[in-house]
């Protein structure tokens, strides 16, 4: 998503990455460089996105919610007065969108669909404090993974992230490695995570 209003600027020495501090990416994104916005956006992508499935959007759905959500954190950018509270104000921006969204499909299949209890289809909860720690848990350990090398990046992707975790042989063929090799380097790359997580008091754990 393009932020309406910025302008590309000429290259720099060091390109906006996700894996920046907040605060400098919001300076950046003010100072009018887009490409800090796309790191932005990029880094709350998965956030975002997992919060709007939590109230059982469709992919579709979800894709909106994601959208509205830009498109306000463009327009507040300006007043966020502490990046650090970036992610918390995000978490709260997006239960809301999506609560609005799940309260607009409960009355609609109200009238389309009176077969259906409206108060059933329609329920769901603000986010609870305990589900906003594990949220932004979620969202600091995908951080701290985006500061490893690529490699790391990939393979702790395909075997912690998704689901289901993609077999060994697998990873191995997508990064070009022996098999046998896979076990080793996950070793080494969860011990690279370990550090990063360490000064944030980060629990860790092999899998």
């Amino acid at each position: 998503m393009s932020a309406p209003g910025m302008r590309l600027l000429l290259p720099m020495a060091e390109v906006p990455s996700k894996a920046w501090e907040d605060d400098r990416l919001v300076r950046a994104c003010l100072d009018g460089d887009e490409r800090a916005w796309a790191a932005l956006v990029e880094k709350y992508k998965r956030l975002i996105y997992s919060i709007a499935l939590r109230y059982h959007a469709t992919p579709s759905d979800a894709a909106d919610i994601f959208q509205s959500v830009c498109l306000e954190l463009f327009s507040e950018l300006p007043a966020l007065r502490h990046a650090g509270a970036l992610r918390g104000w995000l978490i709260t921006v997006t239960a809301h969108a999506s609560l609005r969204w799940r309260r607009r499909t409960a009355r609609r299949d109200e009238i389309e669909r009176p077969d259906v209890d409206a108060s059933v289809v329609g329920a769901a909860a603000p986010i609870a404090d305990t589900e906003r720690e594990e949220y932004e848990r979620a969202q600091e350990l995908r951080e701290a993974v985006s500061q490893l090398p690529d490699r790391c990046q990939r393979m702790l992707q395909m075997l912690f992230f998704e689901d289901p975790p993609r077999p060994y042989a697998e990873v191995a063929s997508s990064l070009g490695l022996a098999t046998g090799s896979i076990g080793f380097i996950r070793g080494r790359c969860l011990d690279k995570l370990k550090k990063v997580m360490a000064p944030h008091g980060l629990p860790t754990g092999r899998r």
